[in-house]
């Protein structure tokens, strides 16, 4: 058995998402397993070296998880040889500036979403990086949640007849910061540092749309802003710039209907904090971040409007689990061993930075959509 090394620039991961998502869950966890196993018995190894603006940061999460090698010179990272994957999780600010750095060192791409500020940068990425001839992939997480491969697993398998629509909920209750600190960074409610839940949403809605439905072919949203000001990390109030909360309309390939509603300020009152419900002809289901159940036309319950009289039903009741029929691995780490492969085996890997752009288009026709208060189409992308 042969073991190929893949030295990987980790750069930003000392935040919540990068630490636990993708350092200790995806690249430390692929290590411990001893590597990704390819069909010939031989096994890819990343050997991470961790990259930050912050010295004493870089240096604490590296100590902390035994990862030998850790860094604030990006420039010398770029340079070694042995370093041939460049992964960024920095904000979407700083990205496309190291992304291009990257690239222009022949380092193969694998980064986080949105991919870059605007549609435009995030085409010159993906266009700079296939003239490059180097790989390049964008994390699209949620395809690999165990709801959602289950929702996966029903389309395919035709359980819905014709689709006809899917009602999306996702969000909670994000504090304002007074007087209980909030659980997301100050900076995604201000629009000038990038934030806003239509920028960072929209790109996970575009590839859960595409893959799991059918091609987004317009979009009708209205963004609002319903908490004005927030306290930040230093306890210092500050006017909040972005949108907290989008209601949106896409209409898909097949003129399928989806309702989408992404917010920062309500309360959760459904199973999950992401709820996907689709109806068909034949039959409907309801996929949370990692159960699924279903309802097929002949279990359908007959209901009759009566509001005079105590409801007979108990609609939740009469919904079956999806058994799960597999072993459900992180979606992260998934990705991340897709990704190796991709690399070392040229195995197919469709998510690349064509698709993060797509992402990306569609969070800026969204907010298009609510500043002109009208449906917008979405174009075909091409490089």
């Amino acid at each position: 058995m042969a073991i190929h090394e893949i030295g990987i620039i980790m750069n930003g991961v000392t935040g919540r998402m990068g630490t636990n998502q993708h350092l200790i869950r995806s690249i430390l966890a692929i290590r411990d397993q001893g590597g990704v196993t390819l069909p010939n018995g031989d096994a890819i190894m990343p050997d991470p070296i961790l990259v930050g603006r912050q010295e004493h940061k870089v240096k604490a999460l590296a100590e902390k998880h035994g990862v030998a090698r850790w860094s604030t010179d990006l420039d010398a990272c770029l340079a070694d040889g042995h370093n041939i994957v460049y992964f960024d999780s920095q904000t979407t600010q700083l990205r496309a500036a190291s992304i291009k750095k990257a690239i222009a060192a022949g380092k193969h791409i694998y980064c986080e979403k949105p991919t870059a500020d605007s549609l435009a940068e995030s085409l010159e990425l993906a266009r700079i990086a296939r003239k490059a001839g180097v790989k390049n992939g964008v994390v699209q997480d949620k395809l690999f949640l165990p709801g959602l491969l289950k929702l996966k697993r029903l389309v395919d398998s035709g359980f819905f007849g014709r689709i006809l629509s899917v009602r999306m909920e996702f969000g909670y209750w994000v504090f304002e910061g007074d007087w209980q600190t909030g659980q997301r960074p100050s900076w995604n409610y201000r629009a000038e540092d990038g934030g806003g839940i239509i920028v960072d949403m929209f790109a996970h809605w575009r590839y859960v749309l595409d893959n799991l439905f059918g091609e987004v072919r317009s979009v009708s949203c209205l963004g609002m802003t319903h908490i004005p000001e927030r306290v930040d990390e230093q306890g210092k109030p500050y006017k909040a710039t972005a949108d907290d909360a989008a209601y949106a309309t896409f209409l898909l390939d097949g003129d399928i209907v989806v309702q989408a509603n992404s917010s920062w300020t309500v309360r959760v009152n459904r199973e999950d904090l992401l709820t996907i419900q689709v109806d068909g002809t034949e039959g409907s289901a309801v996929a949370g971040l990692r159960d699924c159940k279903v309802q097929h036309r002949v279990n359908t319950p007959k209901p009759v409007w009566n509001p005079d009289i105590p409801n007979p039903h108990k609609f939740l009741e009469q919904w079956k689990e999806v058994p799960d029929n597999q072993l459900f691995d992180n979606g992260f780490k998934v990705q991340w061993e897709l990704f190796l492969k991709h690399i070392v085996t040229d195995s197919p890997f469709p998510w690349d930075l064509l698709e993060g752009a797509k992402g990306t288009q569609l969070a800026e026709l969204g907010l298009q959509s609510w500043k002109e208060r009208r449906w917008i189409d979405v174009p075909e992308l091409t490089l």
